[in-house]
């Protein structure tokens, strides 16, 4: 049986991914840790993240269709449009934990706990960090949502995309030290198809800017933290979690995404 080239390409990242990312949470439980060891973690750790890309890449040089690599790469740098999706992308999960900790204040009467990290540390983190989202954002939203939705729509490819990418991060929660070790994994797949879906949506704003989604994603993970929606000591994986704070966040993220989702409800992408 011949398959489909996108699912040859979730098969092969999840594949690259997923052997890396298991041997770093093997390798993270040994007793003893020594700097080599945290250097082959975070190699590892590398590997696994930018696999999305480097299997998109391999797989469009395959395709023999002149040029298209080219084109894909070229959205990395698709920098000119409106500032307003700039603002958008950077400031999307910044507004959603203000009104989480109004909300909160609202309900029990008190402020959540809010992160130590300040804002020039967050901004200087989001700078950098938006180059290394190529390695997964080439692939996620660059390769396979225009291939999905062609086959099934933006809203539901952006969707189902969602649900594919939040399960590939599931070894992760299974690295000791890292901040979603014992954490609740169903509240992560809510969240995340939450957030696929307004990436989604945004790559089709843009035109198709993964430059734009790539600074979206950066911001996402470096301002989650004003707020967070971590339980400590957690330690079973497919519990649900009892933050409240959290649950806020699921809420607002779902409450955007189905405005996204209606407005792409008869949108099939082709780009």
């Amino acid at each position: 049986m011949k398959l489909s080239l996108l699912t040859k390409y979730f098969l092969l990242t999840y594949l690259v991914s997923w052997t890396c990312f298991i041997s770093v949470a093997v390798l993270s439980h040994k007793q003893e840790s020594s700097n080599q060891l945290a250097v082959h973690l975070q190699v590892l750790a590398f590997l696994g993240t930018i696999a999305p890309s480097l299997v998109a890449l391999w797989l469009t040089a395959r395709t023999g269709v002149p040029g298209e690599r080219k084109i894909l790469l070229g959205k990395v740098l698709k920098w000119d449009v409106h500032v307003k999706w700039y603002l958008f992308a950077a400031g999307f999960m910044v507004l959603i934990k203000v009104f989480v900790a109004l909300l909160h204040k609202i309900i029990t009467g008190e402020w959540p706990q809010f992160g130590q990290q300040t804002w020039y540390i967050m901004l200087a983190a989001i700078l950098v960090s938006t180059w290394v989202q190529a390695g997964e954002e080439i692939g996620w939203r660059g390769f396979a949502l225009p291939r999905m939705s062609a086959k099934y729509g933006l809203a539901a490819s952006a969707l189902l995309l969602g649900i594919v990418w939040a399960f590939w991060h599931l070894p992760l929660f299974y690295v000791q030290g890292a901040d979603t070790y014992g954490q609740s994994f169903p509240l992560y797949l809510m969240q995340v198809s939450g957030i696929s879906v307004a990436l989604g949506w945004l790559y089709w704003r843009t035109k198709g800017s993964l430059l734009l989604v790539m600074l979206m994603h950066a911001a996402i993970n470096n301002t989650k933290g004003i707020v967070s929606s971590a339980v400590e000591g957690a330690s079973n994986q497919f519990a649900l979690s009892t933050s409240l704070s959290a649950w806020l966040t699921i809420a607002l993220l779902w409450t955007f995404a189905l405005y996204c989702l209606f407005q792409m409800r008869t949108v099939k992408y082709l780009e």
